[in-house]
């Protein structure tokens, strides 16, 4: 099958024998180098992921002699397990993708990745952005270095960190006033995360901007709900009533988020948060 196609097809109604054909595909260094990225990218969803994946996506990103760009692809992958490791433990490993022995070796080979300068840059940057997603110790120094190094790419990448470690408010306000598209935007997604309340102002300022980009708007909205549920609706009311489709889409969603949980419980059951590969730039 061309992997192509999966890629816009639901992973539920992917082929029963797709997680063993990515697996193939990953430990086989003689297939197609645009196949392998592909396999990578789609190995790391709910509906696939397994040790026996997860291991596979490891191995690449320990190996120095992959390419570059399929290592970063690999760790980026494993993110969504550890993120749904963390919050759920493993009381219950039917409810855990990846058992418990797999999710220590997954952290404690990215720890010792990121921390290795010999790793090149782009594989480093991919494994802080993967392993944060279930936070530990090391991350916070990580994280503050990276935002300090003055570096572009790092301090977008630590930014993006800040989203899901705690202790970073000051740069985050900080990195609200960022010039680089891409810093604001994570900046933005790191408040309303943190329900940063000092943000408030920046916040509504870009909800009522019309020349605010879509993708910043997006932002904007979800963090608009988070930090002050109950001045949301006076704020996004009008944009959920828009002629296009995903602001107000975001603006719903964002309105039945601030009217707490019990408005939306319902609707999770068929909902799954779309956080899988994601790869910031």
């Amino acid at each position: 099958m061309d992997l192509k196609i999966l890629l816009d097809t639901p992973p539920w109604d992917w082929p029963p024998d797709a997680g063993r054909m990515f697996l193939k595909i990953l430990i086989d260094p003689q297939a197609k180098a645009s196949d392998r990225l592909l396999a990578a990218q789609l190995a790391g969803d709910f509906t696939v992921i397994n040790d026996d994946l997860a291991a596979a996506l490891l191995a690449i990103v320990r190996d120095a002699g992959e390419p570059e760009q399929l290592r970063a692809r690999a760790a980026i992958s494993v993110g969504p397990a550890l993120e749904q490791a963390d919050i759920d433990g493993f009381m219950d490993p039917d409810e855990v993708p990846i058992t418990e022995g797999m999710f220590r070796n997954i952290q404690d080979t990215l720890q010792k990745l990121c921390l290795d300068n010999s790793t090149p840059k782009e594989v480093r940057r991919r494994v802080l952005e993967a392993s944060v997603r279930a936070p530990e110790a090391w991350h916070r120094d990580a994280i503050a270095h990276a935002y300090s190094s003055g570096d572009k790419e790092w301090m977008l990448t630590a930014v993006f960190s800040m989203r899901w470690v705690r202790g970073f408010d000051k740069q985050i306000l900080e990195a609200l006033k960022s010039a680089n598209p891409d810093i604001h935007y994570e900046a933005v997604r790191a408040a309303g995360n943190w329900e940063l309340d000092a943000a408030w102002p920046h916040i509504v300022a870009l909800v009522k901007n019309s020349r605010t980009p879509k993708r910043l708007l997006l932002a904007a909205i979800g963090a608009v709900g988070s930090i002050r549920p109950a001045e949301a609706p006076e704020i996004l009311l009008d944009l959920a009533d828009s002629d296009d489709e995903d602001i107000a889409e975001a603006a719903d969603e964002a309105l039945t988020m601030a009217e707490g949980p019990s408005a939306y419980e319902e609707e999770d059951d068929d909902e799954e948060e779309d956080e899988d590969g994601e790869w910031i730039n």
